[in-house]
């Protein structure tokens, strides 16, 4: 499985981006999918992961209420919108693929090249 994140850039604190998680391949609808991030000199945090139908989603305490996964099966994409961009939200974010299709149910087994954030104050 091929994972393709994009959408990374560069956004003053308060502001949003999304980025966007691309599979090619009919086996993405069964796939849960998570959202990592690994900040420079800082170990790779998990972010947020939703289930092969979106029905069940987590997220990292410091990003509720701020974050939100959201997937579009027909499109082959996950999406992961941020809002109110902190400084601190500045980091490589990194989308994996868990055949399971649950959160935590398996292990994310395939992982993107990442996008950059970078959130300045």
């Amino acid at each position: 499985v091929q994972l393709q994140a994009s959408g990374g850039g560069l956004v003053q604190a308060g502001g949003s981006l999304r980025l966007s998680c691309l599979a090619p391949g009919r086996t993405f609808s069964t796939y849960a999918i998570g959202w990592w991030r690994r900040a420079p000199g800082k170990e790779r945090e998990f972010v947020a992961t939703i289930s092969w139908n979106g029905a069940d989603t987590h997220y990292a305490d410091s990003v509720k209420g701020r974050f939100t996964i959201s997937r579009d099966n027909a499109k082959n994409t996950v999406y992961l919108q941020m809002n109110s961009l902190k400084p601190e939200d500045t980091a490589v974010y990194y989308c994996a693929a868990d055949p399971s299709g649950r959160p935590w149910g398996g292990e994310y087994d395939y992982w993107g090249q990442g996008t950059q954030v970078t959130v300045s104050s």
